[in-house]
């Protein structure tokens, strides 16, 4: 089966806990067997997307944007270790966390904020790859981007093999990179001097703020926060204080490694560019291809360009396994639905390989590198929606009781927020005042304006909104402190129930309930409302087939009930759902109505929720909501 809805609370349920950290281990041993999952994470941080922006930042302002790598690298350390104590303390990754915080609308743009990210992050894996290839074999673009769509089956492989070997073969990746670039730096033989005064933070204009955000949204990726709380629940720890505390303490120190390589391989392009392009005056150097070219006659070294050929190639394709696996955790996480890895894999791989492709036929080869740069700045710009609620969630005492994150780490996280938040409120201010001044149809600037909205709107919500739970829960606790007196405990007696039916297997449940809430004189009202095209638009006067059969139905059951010696009446119903069981409720003097929940996920939670909610609010009766 390609498709199914999830049942399984676990993340990554194929591999949730399948290495076990509490047999007894001594010195190295104890510490490997929690190194791995950071490694995994560590690739989304010098994947291709982030060798754009640094390529573009050391060839047009020298040294001047190390700090902001720097900066990201310890942006990335704090909120990574935050995900990775969701995943320890809670066992729920970051959309899991979501789908019980928030309500359904919310999630549900969540979700689609969240697949756009992964999206994003594939597209620069594609073209990354895609420019690897022809790097060292000369292939065209167009087919080393057609080409990527094979390395879902390298997943499906590597899959099979279990959560340990894929973590050594992404680690076997990084090392190349590493090596490959440690080569290139000694190649270089940068200015040492001006790489110290390049981590002295400075004042940014509007392009290098364009660089810094990408290059920021190419460092601290929303995805990896989902994935390193699914990733660290692979091990299997003992759940007491002593346990939890070893586990967060490991993770802490396997994230430190493993996103420093991932911050000496962005420097170290970044450097490569400053010291071979910026000071040789090829400041215009915006291209990966453009790089790869001059490193050559530059640096006196034809190994260099095979280097970094090779380096691109192990990037894209290390980056491109943990997207899938991120894919899988927000999907699983927001919506409980479960697609088979390869398919997933290749639905996502197909997603990315459309605009590259239209890029490409469209603009020529010399546009995919600003398509990179622009792939990281959308990163950037949903950074907010994944690390807002991270924070929130990880500052639970209720939730996380004691490994709830102290007031020092608490005001950290929020001052990484802030600068985030306003960095990209910054960039799209100034790219939304430029859109306005030039003379862009007026279709698009009102686009611009209601997107803009809806971020505002979907912020302030999911900022905001566990605050005010927070607070509705003081307020209760305070107002729940007094003793009730009970006085009356005396409910007028039940005399007509009337219980909402969909012909499906569930309506002898919800029969059932309906009877045992009455007794020998009530009367039951079994109702339906017809849903047919005819019975929308003609209501009673609708005559057509399903309306018939429906009729038919509804007197089988009244038939069948009094039988049993039960006093039955039906009536049908027909447009609008909420309207008419609330109509015939009132207009039959129910005094109980019976309904049933089929307990959707996501949008569908969203859409028929709403019904009994409805219908809920505008009864004055008791209403009987059965799980279905």
């Amino acid at each position: 089966m390609m498709m199914n809805q999830s049942h399984s609370d676990q993340s990554l349920s194929e591999v949730h806990e399948s290495v076990d950290t509490t047999a007894p281990r001594k010195g190295w041993r104890r510490i490997l067997a929690y190194i791995g999952p950071a490694y995994l994470v560590s690739v989304g941080y010098m994947d291709p997307g982030n060798w754009a922006t640094d390529l573009q930042g050391g060839a047009k302002f020298g040294y001047q944007l190390i700090w902001v790598l720097l900066m990201s690298n310890l942006m990335a350390l704090l909120l990574q270790s935050l995900s990775a104590r969701l995943g320890i303390v809670r066992r729920r990754d970051l959309a899991q966390a979501n789908r019980e915080a928030y309500p359904p609308l919310v999630n549900f743009c969540l979700y689609i904020l969240a697949e756009l990210a992964i999206a994003a992050c594939d597209l620069a894996e594609v073209l990354g790859m895609a420019i690897g290839i022809h790097l060292l074999t000369g292939l065209p673009l167009i087919w080393g981007t057609i080409i990527t769509v094979l390395d879902t089956f390298l997943f499906l492989i590597l899959q099979r093999y279990g959560i340990r070997k894929m973590e050594a073969f992404i680690i076997a990746l990084v090392m190349i990179i590493g090596c490959s670039f440690l080569v290139e730096i000694l190649l270089a033989k940068p200015d040492m001097g001006a790489v110290v005064k390049g981590f002295v933070p400075t004042a940014l204009n509007h392009e290098a703020l364009y660089i810094a955000v990408g290059i920021i949204g190419a460092t601290v990726m929303p995805h990896n926060l989902y994935l390193h709380s699914a990733l660290v629940q692979t091990r299997k720890i003992s759940n007491d204080k002593k346990g939890i505390l070893r586990a967060i303490k490991y993770n802490i120190i396997d994230s430190t490694i493993a996103l420093n390589a991932a911050f000496f391989v962005n420097a170290a392009i970044l450097i490569l560019a400053a010291s071979v392009f910026f000071t040789s005056g090829n400041t215009d150097v915006a291209q990966i291809q453009d790089a790869h070219r001059l490193l050559a006659p530059l640096l006196g070294s034809k190994m260099a360009p095979i280097l970094f050929a090779v380096a691109l190639i192990a990037a894209g394709q290390s980056s491109t396994l943990t997207g899938t696996l991120a894919g899988q955790i927000v999907m699983e996480g927001y919506l409980q639905l479960r697609i088979n890895p390869w398919l997933r894999r290749l639905l996502t791989r197909l997603i990315a390989i459309i605009p590259a492709v239209l890029v490409i036929l469209l603009y020529g080869e010399q546009k995919v590198d600003d398509l990179l740069v622009f792939s990281q700045v959308i990163l950037s710009l949903q950074l907010g929606f994944a690390v807002i609620p991270l924070i929130h969630f990880v500052s639970d005492k209720q939730t996380m009781g004691e490994f709830a994150i102290k007031m020092h780490v608490k005001i950290a996280a929020w001052l990484v927020a802030i600068v985030l938040v306003f960095l990209n409120v910054k960039l799209v201010g100034e790219e939304t005042i430029k859109l306005f001044e030039s003379d862009a149809m007026w279709y698009w600037k009102a686009l611009l304006v209601l997107a803009i909205i809806a971020f505002v709107w979907l912020f302030i919500t999911m900022t905001f909104l566990p605050l005010a739970k927070k607070r509705r829960q003081k307020l209760r606790a305070v107002m729940h402190g007094e003793t009730i007196t009970l006085g009356s405990l005396v409910v007028k007696q039940t005399s007509r129930i009337a219980v909402s039916l969909d012909f499906s297997a569930a309506d002898e449940k919800l029969i059932a309930y309906a009877l045992a809430q009455g007794h020998e004189s009530v009367t039951y009202i079994l109702l339906h409302v017809v849903e047919s095209v005819s019975a929308r638009y003609l209501g009673e006067a609708s005559d057509d087939d399903e309306t018939r059969r429906d009729r038919e139905r509804l007197q089988n059951y009244v038939l069948q009930l009094q039988e049993k010696g039960y006093k039955v009446e039906y009536h049908i119903g027909y447009q609008n759902r909420v309207k008419e069981i609330i109509r015939i409720v009132k207009e039959s003097n129910a005094d109980m109505l019976v309904m049933g929940a089929h307990r959707h996920s996501g949008l569908k939670d969203y859409i028929f929720g709403e019904t009994i909610e409805d219908v809920r609010h505008a009864l004055p009766i008791p209403v009987l909501i059965v799980n279905l």
